[in-house]
C-alpha cells in the first residue's frame, strides 16, 4: 500500500508479523529495510542535510554500507540528416518564425538511409565509456531508455553485444517516454547501492520521427532523433552523486499524449500473420503520436517545478545550491516557465532544443554531454534534472557531475 508521502507499507500476515518485528519501506527518495534484530539498512537513494556541504554522511536515512554512485562519463550521437524549419515549411503550412516562436526549435535530426537507432545508442555509449576510461568488459548492466526500440522485445541486448561486453551483463529496456532517462539514472543507483554493481550504462535513445504524422504541423515540427549515454559508477559514500529524486505517474493523462496500438484491417480473408478477420490476434501497429499540446504544456508547467522542489527538499537543498537546471528538451516555453517558477536565472539553464528538437529519452543526456564537453558543466557541479512526458510520467533527480 502506498501513501501520499511515497512510503510503501506491505501487508504482512499476522502469523509472520508476530514472529518478526520488521519494517519495510519504499520512498520516492529511496528504499529502506530494517529488522528488529539488527540495524541492517539498504538504501537506493540518499538524502542530504545541508546546501553548503553536500555529503551523504549527513543523510537522514541510514544505509547498509558506505557506498554511493557518481556520473563519470557521457556521450551522445545524432543522425547526419538535419531538417530545418524551412524544410518543414515545404511540406506543411508553417514557417520558421511560427515554429521558433512557439517552440524554440529551428532544426532537428532524423534517421535516414542506413541509419539505425541502435547504432546511435552504441556510438553514444562508447563515448561515455571512453570519457569514463571504462572497458566494455567491466560494464555490469546496460539500461536502454527508449520508447522506440528496433525490436519489439527490446534492443538493449543488441547494444550490449555491439559494445563488446564479454561477460553477458544484464541489458534491458526501460519504457517511460521522455521521463525514461531520469528513471534509468535512479534504477542505476539502486543496482549500485543495493546490488553491488560497479559500472552501469544508462542510455537514452529514441527515434520518434518514425511515429510522427508528417502532415500534422502540430506534432511534426517538434520531434527529432538522437541518443545520449551516461556511465554511472560505484564510489565511496562520501563521493555520492545522487542526492535525491522524485518520480510520479498519472495514467489518466494518457489521453493527452499517446501512440496507441491499432489493428490493421485488410481486404482479404486472412491477415498477413494468418489470423482470421474479426478474430484476435491480427497484425497490429502503433498510431502516429497524438498530442493535446495545451494540456501537456499545462501539465509540465505545473508538475515539473513541484517535482524538483520535492527532490530539493528531500536532499535538504535550496534552489540557490543548484548550479544547473537541466530539463527534458520539449519546448522552450516550458523550460522558461519552469526556470521562472524555480527562480533560476537563464544563464544557469541548459538548453540545446534549438538544434535538435524534442528527442524524448535522449534529450537530457544529449544536452548534458554537450554542456560537459563545452566546459560549461564541470566536475563538482550540482544539477537539477527533470524528465516529463507520455504516460503521463514525470520525475526529477538532484545529481552531481563527476
Amino acid at each position: 500500500m502506498a501513501n501520499a508521502s511515497g512510503l510503501f507499507t506491505p501487508v504482512v500476515p499476522s502469523g509472520i508479523r508476530s514472529r518478526f518485528s520488521a519494517s519495510i519501506g519504499i520512498h520516492r527518495s529511496g528504499f529502506w529495510f530494517s529488522e528488529g534484530v539488527s540495524t541492517r539498512r539498504v538504501l537506493c537513494a540518499s538524502t542530504v542535510e545541508g546546501a553548503e556541504n553536500i555529503s551523504p554522511s549527513q543523510s537522514r536515512v541510514p544505509r547498509l554500507s558506505n557506498r554511493g554512485c557518481k556520473l563519470v562519463g557521457c556521450g551522445s550521437a545524432v543522425p547526419s540528416l538535419q531538417i530545418s524549419n524551412d524544410d518543414l515549411a515545404k511540406i506543411v503550412d508553417t514557417s520558421d518564425e511560427w515554429i521558433s516562436v512557439r517552440t524554440g526549435i529551428r532544426n532537428r535530426r532524423v534517421l535516414s538511409g542506413k541509419d539505425s537507432l541502435n547504432a546511435l545508442a552504441v556510438d553514444a555509449a562508447r563515448k561515455a565509456l571512453e570519457m569514463a576510461e571504462v572497458d566494455p568488459i567491466d560494464v555490469d548492466l546496460v539500461l536502454l531508455c527508449t520508447s522506440t526500440p528496433e525490436d519489439l522485445f527490446g534492443s538493449a541486448p543488441q547494444i550490449q553485444k555491439a559494445l563488446g561486453c564479454k561477460n553477458n551483463p544484464l541489458a534491458y529496456d526501460i519504457t517511460a517516454a521522455c521521463s525514461g532517462f531520469v528513471l534509468g539514472l535512479v534504477s542505476a543507483a539502486c543496482y549500485i547501492r543495493g546490488g553491488g554493481f560497479n559500472n552501469v550504462l544508462v542510455i537514452g535513445a529514441d527515434a520518434l520521427s518514425r511515429y510522427v504524422d508528417w502532415t500534422d504541423r502540430g506534432t511534426c515540427i517538434l520531434f527529432g532523433d538522437a541518443a545520449g549515454a551516461v556511465l554511472v559508477q560505484a564510489c565511496d559514500g562520501e563521493e555520492d552523486g545522487l542526492f535525491a529524486f522524485d518520480m510520479h505517474s498519472d495514467g489518466d493523462g494518457q489521453r493527452h499524449l499517446n501512440a496507441s496500438i491499432k489493428g490493421n484491417e485488410v481486404d482479404h480473408a486472412l491477415g498477413s500473420n494468418g489470423s482470421v478477420l474479426g478474430f484476435s490476434p491480427k497484425i497490429s501497429s502503433y498510431s502516429c503520436i497524438q498530442m493535446n499540446g495545451k494540456e501537456v504544456f499545462r501539465f509540465a508547467c505545473r508538475a515539473v517545478p513541484q517535482s524538483i522542489e520535492s527532490a530539493l527538499e528531500k536532499a535538504g537543498l535550496s534552489g540557490s545550491s543548484i548550479d544547473w537546471l537541466l530539463l527534458h528538451q520539449a519546448n522552450q516555453r516550458i523550460i522558461d516557465a519552469v526556470a521562472s517558477r524555480l527562480e533560476m536565472p537563464s544563464e544557469r539553464v541548459i538548453s540545446n532544443l534549438c538544434n535538435y528538437g524534442n528527442t524524448s529519452a535522449a534529450s537530457i543526456p544529449l544536452a548534458l554531454d554537450e554542456a560537459v564537453r563545452s566546459g560549461k558543466v564541470q566536475a563538482g557541479h550540482t544539477i537539477a534534472a527533470a524528465g516529463f512526458g507520455a504516460g503521463l510520467t514525470w520525475g526529477s533527480a538532484i545529481v552531481r557531475w563527476g
